[in-house]
């Protein structure tokens, strides 16, 4: 026998449910858009204060506004200006002009030259080899990116891993890779942090390719298999457990 007590108390847990659904939904919708505003909001203010000690005080924005009002430092009709970003933009007009030198043959010479003082330095040396190294790997144009996504074997036979096709093996690991067939540069990343992970030499026998974007592969693996490309509308993931195209 139902009881008016009975009943109350199910409307409230009812009420609660709904409340708590309705919470975590409006959590999934705000979490990403306020983390991806801090983190840009951060950023900028890492620049701006790595950037703007360097750029002489006359010429800060906080400057230049009351030079051109005509007000006077200490006094009551100063106005205090903060504007964030401004060392972003500096730092982006900076790296042109130094691109821009650096391409021309004055500009190369220069770099020549200090690259030589700094190979006389054996400290110096190995840091400033490696931090080039990564920094061409990354932002160098010339440089190929991942070509495709594929499926390998991995760390034994009968579990797949996702990895990323960089070019065929050459030198001395195709010439002494004890393998049938061509090698491929394999790059494995780990879960959920794709930018880290394992250099294989698979044979091409071994490897699958896939017809997934290396974007979509990506997403694929930061999200721990939990959003899959959708193969009828590929601007649409699909979350795991659903129909493609539903």
């Amino acid at each position: 026998m139902t009881t008016p007590f009975d009943e109350d108390h199910h409307k409230r847990r009812s009420m609660f449910a709904g409340l708590r659904a309705s919470f975590f939904t409006g959590l999934i919708v705000i979490a990403p858009v306020a983390f991806t505003i801090w983190l840009l909001w951060s950023f900028i203010g890492w620049v701006d204060g790595f950037v703007m000690p360097f750029v002489p005080n006359n010429y800060h924005p906080e400057q230049l506004i009351n030079r051109w009002l005509g007000r006077t430092r200490g006094t009551e009709d100063w106005i205090g200006v903060n504007i964030r970003g401004v060392g972003v933009f500096v730092f982006f007009f900076f790296t042109i002009f130094v691109g821009w030198l650096a391409k021309g043959l004055l500009g190369r010479s220069l770099i020549r030259y200090a690259e030589g003082l700094l190979e006389r330095v054996p400290v110096v040396r190995s840091i400033y080899n490696g931090v080039k190294q990564i920094a061409e790997t990354i932002f160098a144009q010339s440089e190929r990116s991942f070509e495709k996504a594929c499926l390998i074997e991995y760390p034994r036979k009968g579990i797949w891993a996702i990895g990323f096709v960089s070019i065929a093996a050459k030198g001395e690991i195709a010439a002494k890779a004890d393998a049938d067939g061509d090698m491929m540069s394999i790059f494995l990343p780990t879960t959920p942090n794709p930018t880290s992970g394992f250099l294989l030499f698979v044979p091409r026998a071994d490897v699958i390719e896939l017809d997934m974007t290396v974007e979509d592969a990506a997403k694929l693996v930061i999200s721990a298999g939990l959003v899959y490309p959708n193969p009828k509308d590929p601007s649409k993931q699909v979350q795991n457990g659903a129909k493609n195209g539903g």
